[in-house]
C-alpha cells in the first residue's frame, strides 16, 4: 500500500517533510498546501503533487495522511480536521499551545481510531541513538538519573514573532528547544508524574515567553531528572542527555554530535571510555546546513510513522508524547508560581 500524503505548510520544515514523502517507496506526495502557492509549488518539485493555496481546496484529493508543518497557532484546528476526515497525522512540535489543545487532538484520533504523531525527530539523532541502546543493553547498569539541556542564543534564532511570543507561542524556551528535551526524558525513562521547577523572563523580557526554565523532574519509578531549557546560551545552539547508572554514564550531544560513554562492569573495577565522533555529519553540515541532519532524521521518522500506522513496533512519539511535553511545560509554570511541586497522572490515568 502507498500511503497518499499531504504536507500543510511549505516553510523549511514543510520541503524537508516533503522530500522525505517523495522518497519514500512506500509513500506519494499528493499535494503542498500553502497561502504563499509559489513556495507550496517548489516544495512540490521532483512529484506529480499539486500545490494549493488553501486548505478548503485539500480535502477533495484521495488522502490517507497529512503532515502538519505550519505555524503553532494553526496546529490544532488542522490537525482535528485532517483526523475528522480519519486521515492519519504526523505533526510538527508543538502539538499545540495549549495542554486543552493536545488534549482535543489525542481524543479525537482516540475515537476515530487513527494515528497521531509528533514530530519529536530529536529522538533519531545519532547521538540518542547511541545513548537509547548503551542504555537498553544494560550498558550503564540500572538508571540513577538523567540530565537534560536544551538552549540556543537568543531571538535572533527565530523567523517570525509568532514562534516567540505568547500565546501564539504556547510560553518560551520550554516549548521551543526545551520540548524535545522533555520528551527525550520521557522516552528514556517512561512516565514524568512529578515537577517541581523555575521559569524566568529577566534577561529578554518577552512576557508569558521565560528564556530560562530550570527545574526537577521525577518518573513514575522515582528516577529523578534536572532540566534546563534556556534561551540565553551565550555559546550559541547545542542540546545534551546525559544518563547515569550504577555501571557507567553515556552521554548524547548535539551540536556537535557527540557521544562518550563510561563503564565499570564491575564496582572498584576498571573504568572503560568510548568516545563517538560524527566527522561525516561535520562535514555533511559544512556543505550543506543543519538541514541535512534534519531531513536524515525525518526520513528514519517518517519510516516510524509507517511502521505506526501498520501497528508495529516504532519509537515514533505519539500523540500522548505530544500531549504530557506540553503538560509538563505548563507544570512548571504552574510550579514557578506556586513554588510547590505539581503532580501529573500515573500512566494508567494519564491522557
Amino acid at each position: 500500500m502507498t500511503l497518499r500524503t499531504a504536507v500543510i505548510g511549505a516553510g523549511v520544515i514543510g520541503r524537508l517533510r516533503a522530500q522525505t514523502v517523495m522518497a519514500h517507496p512506500e509513500s506519494q506526495l499528493v499535494a503542498v498546501v500553502d497561502p504563499d502557492q509559489a513556495a507550496a509549488a517548489q516544495a512540490t518539485r521532483g512529484s506529480d503533487a499539486v500545490a494549493l493555496g488553501g486548505m478548503e481546496d485539500l480535502w477533495a484529493h484521495d488522502l490517507d495522511a497529512v503532515i502538519v508543518c505550519t505555524p503553532l497557532p494553526f496546529h490544532e484546528e488542522q490537525v482535528l480536521a485532517a483526523l475528522s476526515r480519519d486521515l492519519h497525522v504526523l505533526c510538527e512540535k508543538p502539538l499545540a499551545n495549549t495542554v486543552e489543545g493536545c488534549r482535543r487532538m489525542v481524543a479525537e484520533a482516540g475515537d476515530k481510531g487513527v494515528t497521531l504523531a509528533v514530530g519529536f525527530n530529536h529522538r533519531y539523532y545519532p547521538s540518542i541513538a547511541f545513548l537509547k541502546d548503551a542504555v537498553d543493553a544494560g550498558q550503564i547498569g540500572t538508571i540513577d538519573h538523567l540530565r537534560v539541556f536544551g538552549a540556543h542564543d537568543g531571538l535572533h534564532n527565530f523567523r517570525a514573532d509568532w514562534q516567540y511570543r505568547a500565546p501564539a507561542s504556547g510560553g518560551g524556551a520550554m516549548m521551543d528547544v526545551g520540548i524535545h528535551m522533555t520528551d527525550l526524558a520521557r522516552y528514556l525513562v517512561g512516565e514524568i508524574t512529578e515537577v517541581y521547577g523555575c521559569a524566568t523572563e529577566d534577561v529578554l523580557s518577552v512576557s508569558g515567553s521565560e528564556d530560562n526554565a530550570v527545574a526537577v523532574f521525577r518518573s513514575h519509578k522515582g528516577i529523578p531528572i534536572t532540566y534546563q531549557a534556556s534561551w540565553t546560551e551565550w555559546r550559541g545552539y547545542k542540546f545534551y542527555v546525559d544518563v547515569y547508572g550504577d555501571r557507567g554514564m553515556v552521554r548524547g550531544y548535539y551540536a556537535p554530535m557527540f557521544n562518550l560513554l563510561v563503564t565499570q562492569p564491575e564496582p572498584g573495577g576498571p573504568r572503560k571510555k568510548v568516545r563517538r565522533f560524527y566527522p561525516e555529519i561535520m562535514v555533511r553540515e559544512k556543505l550543506r546546513s543543519w538541514e541535512s541532519t534534519a531531513l536524515k532524521s525525518f526520513e528514519d521518522e517518517w519510516q516510524d510513522f509507517l511502521r505506526m500506522i501498520r501497528g508495529e513496533p516504532s519509537n515514533n512519539a505519539d500523540g500522548m508524547a505530544g500531549l504530557r511535553a506540553v503538560e509538563i511545560a505548563h507544570a512548571v509554570y504552574q510550579s514557578s508560581r506556586s513554588r510547590e511541586a505539581v503532580h501529573l497522572p500515573a500512566p494508567e490515568t494519564a491522557g
